[in-house]
């Protein structure tokens, strides 16, 4: 094929695809015009049903306004009717009232005039009456006046002198009679209450026979050799520290030969301090982490071992029910000491005494036994708790379940305490005492000893009469002197009774004190 015919097919190629890309761009406009037709057709419709729409919604909410507005309307007229009948109703309410005060304001009124007329009417009476009487009183005195100075005419003394002379006369001779009656009173009761309560007591005593202890905590542990205190204070000190610090005490070794001192003011801590030290010692290791070992060990045992002194006194007292504070504590008192006895067999012995008491009084056995148990338990109470060992005891029994008239006497178990009001607080305060008074359970200071005896001088010496006071058998009597001429034997008695109560106001003193008035006349004459 030549050139010629090549560039003719080329030509004929090219205007074909001219004619159909001409072609196919009518075509396109053909079918784009035809949907315009259609879209403008489409959007005219939903113009026109939304305007339908609109116009349609727009007279639903008129109709809905209106109907709204009416029903408002109506429901506001409605409301207002109401409030209207309510005021009026009010208004009549109101004028009932102030037409019925009115009235009764009338009818006070005259009740009020009616009265005064009459008070005034009174008032004139009794101004009647008072004018009579004055004179009747005038009269009266004038009488009395005659008659006065016609008796001390007579009597030969002035009206003064009789009063004071009568006066006189009925004094002693009541007196006389009180004496002797309060005399007779006091021996019958005395007789009785001693009788009852000797047999009392000495059936409570003679059936508890306790050793007198005059135990003390020991704080000295004797070394089993000088190798031994080189190993407990160690290198540049740091056992000792170590076992200061672990047990909370003051190790002295120095100032003891062949001995260690501890000191501290918690006995629980120098029972601790001390078994240690027995079991480092018998074991010979020292060192800080045997000593905190040791330590440890002891605690655990010694805790141990205080619960169960407190299982076994309640148990031996036959006390159930006790909370386990309360055990542990008990059995704690066994580390601590008042005066010269150990607070935990004064308690257990105070338990005892108590129980028999009520035993012989027909009260309850099991309860004042609790009561004498519990009595000085807050003396193992830490000292952060502020208050007298009786409140923190009571306060600490009450937390942990315990019975108020147990709680009551041992918050009122000193014999000082005014506030005992049940027979258990009697009880416990005798049981007490009788413990407190036993040999070996006090330690009277010789201070302490010739100031009461002296107070009791003083006491004897400033009545009126005494010519001098002594206080003798260890301040349990005093004898006390009077002056024959200015005291009688029935003011003897009196004053007898006087120096004893005074005695019991200001003093406080273990057992009783008897009050012994001597009066006696001497007549002395000397022959030549």
């Amino acid at each position: 094929m030549d050139s010629m015919s090549l560039v003719v097919v080329v030509g004929s190629l090219l205007v074909g695809l001219a004619l159909g890309l001409v072609s196919f761009y009518l075509y396109r406009q053909m079918l784009d015009g035809k949907k315009k037709n259609s879209a403008q057709k489409e959007a005219d419709r939903i113009v026109n049903k939304a305007k339908s729409q609109a116009s349609k919604i727009d007279r639903d909410s008129k109709s809905k306004a209106k109907d709204f507005e009416s029903r408002a309307r109506r429901n506001a007229e409605n409301e207002i009717r109401k409030q209207k009948q309510s005021l009026q109703s009010q208004e009549n309410k109101f004028k009932d009232k102030e037409s019925k005060l009115d009235r009764d304001y009338k009818r006070k009124l005259e009740e009020l005039k009616q009265k005064e007329q009459d008070l005034e009417a009174q008032t004139e009476e009794t101004q009647a009456s008072k004018q009579q009487v004055r004179e009747l009183e005038k009269k009266c005195r004038r009488q009395i006046e005659d008659i006065q100075v016609q008796l001390e005419k007579v009597a030969g003394m002035s009206t003064e002198d009789a009063k004071q002379e009568l006066k006189s006369s009925l004094e002693e001779e009541a007196r006389e009679e009180i004496s002797e009656r309060l005399s007779e009173i006091e021996a019958d009761v005395k007789k009785e209450a001693d009788q009852k309560a000797k047999e009392i007591l000495a059936t409570a005593i003679a059936r508890y026979a306790s050793e007198v202890s005059t135990e003390r905590t020991v704080n000295v542990v004797a070394l089993t050799s000088d190798e031994m205190k080189g190993k407990i204070i160690g290198r540049e000190g740091r056992n000792i520290r170590a076992l200061e610090a672990a047990c909370g005490v003051d190790l002295i070794i120095d100032e003891t030969p062949e001995a260690v001192v501890i000191s501290s003011f918690d006995p629980v801590r120098r029972e601790i301090a001390k078994r240690a030290l027995e079991k480092l010692m018998a074991d010979g290791r020292v060192h800080p982490a045997r000593i905190e070992e040791a330590v440890g060990q002891v605690k655990k045992e010694l805790f141990k071992a205080i619960k169960e002194d407190g299982e076994k006194a309640c148990f031996d007292l036959g006390i159930h029910g006790l909370h386990a504070k309360i055990i542990e504590q008990v059995g704690g008192m066994k580390y601590r000491h008042t005066g010269m006895h150990n607070l935990f067999k004064n308690c257990v012995e105070v338990a005892e005494i108590s129980g028999m008491i009520a035993a012989e009084i027909g009260s309850d056995v099991k309860l004042a036994k609790r009561a004498g148990l519990l009595h000085a338990i807050g003396r193992t109470i830490e000292h952060t708790v502020e208050g007298d060992y009786a409140t923190v005891g009571a306060d600490f029994i009450k937390r942990h379940g315990e019975k108020p008239i147990v709680v009551q006497a041992v918050r009122n178990h000193k014999a000082k305490n005014e506030k005992a009001k049940s027979l258990l607080d009697h009880i416990v305060q005798a049981a007490v005492q009788l413990g407190n008074a036993r040999p070996g359970a006090r330690r009277t200071m010789m201070e302490t000893y010739i100031k009461r005896l002296a107070d009791l001088e003083s006491i004897g010496n400033s009545f009126d009469g005494v010519v001098k006071t002594y206080a003798v058998q260890a301040g349990k009597e005093i004898r006390v002197v009077v002056d024959s001429g200015r005291i009688t034997d029935g003011q003897a008695k009196m004053l007898t009774r006087d120096i004893a109560r005074k005695i019991e106001r200001e003093l406080n003193y273990p057992g009783q004190i008897k009050v012994n008035v001597i009066r006696e006349t001497r007549i002395v004459e000397h022959a030549r």
